[in-house]
């Protein structure tokens, strides 16, 4: 008596009194303002496809772009002809859905100095019910680490670079060469990695908190033991009982 058993596994939201389970399983619904992390999978006309975990691509406009240094003009024939120095097939993304085609499919822009091309590190995939919206999916960890979280699932782990020095080299924001990355950047960036993967495997909210703790309590095990059940058991009942603590 007074107790509810859901049909489905998956995330409790509660909204006032409403409270509802989202599956696991299910495929990312997008809603204007998204911020998702994408992988290019086709250059079409005046148009990229993007792969962002949903029941169809997304589309990213070349009128959607900013064009290398921050030019603001309107985009010509020679940018259409141009369009795979900006994103090829394989390229990845940080994006926001700005809105929906007829069809259903997300439009995605990239018009921010935040988003644009991914570099300098690894990617991972998640269940998308896990990474819950939040003002700010771009964060910096202590460790030396960026992380962006998309809400599609897709998360991205790479080294820090300052926003003033992206700034300053705003005609290199397309460039497909990775900067030079130190063998303890690269230590850092795998052992969030594993993190980030041993919260999904355990089914913990994946925020920059939950990354934190889940770093710091790994700190005493090698990276390449992370993944192992018993270690990923033993960091999630950490992270889980620290985030309660906090709250």
């Amino acid at each position: 008596h007074g107790t509810i058993y859901s049909s489905v596994a998956g995330v409790v939201e509660r909204i006032n009194k409403l409270v509802s389970v989202r599956s696991l399983k299910q495929r990312y619904s997008g809603e204007i303002g998204d911020i998702v992390v994408g992988r290019i999978t086709e250059v079409a006309s005046k148009r990229w496809r993007v792969d962002v975990n949903s029941r169809q691509d997304a589309m990213l406009l070349l009128s959607s772009i900013n064009l290398p240094g921050g030019i603001q003009r309107r985009k010509s024939e020679s940018d259409e002809l141009q369009m795979r120095s900006f994103f090829a097939e394989g390229d990845l993304v940080f994006a926001e859905v700005q809105s929906y085609f007829a069809d259903g499919a997300l439009s995605l822009h990239t018009r921010s100095i935040q988003y644009g091309k991914l570099r300098n590190g690894t990617f991972v995939a998640v269940f998308p019910q896990l990474v819950p919206r939040s003002r700010s999916h771009f964060h910096t960890l202590p460790c030396g680490v960026d992380v962006v979280l998309g809400v599609n699932g897709y998360v991205w782990i790479s080294k820090h670079v300052p926003v003033a020095q992206v700034e300053a080299n705003a005609e290199h924001i397309y460039s497909d060469k990775n900067e030079l990355i130190s063998e303890h950047e690269r230590e850092s960036i795998a052992r969030v990695a594993n993190c980030v993967q041993l919260l999904n495997r355990l089914y913990v909210r994946i925020t920059d908190t939950s990354i934190i703790f889940a770093y710091e309590a790994s700190l005493g095990h090698a990276v390449k033991d992370l993944l192992t059940m018993d270690v990923a058991t033993e960091l999630a009942h950490t992270v889980t009982a620290r985030l309660k603590q906090q709250s």
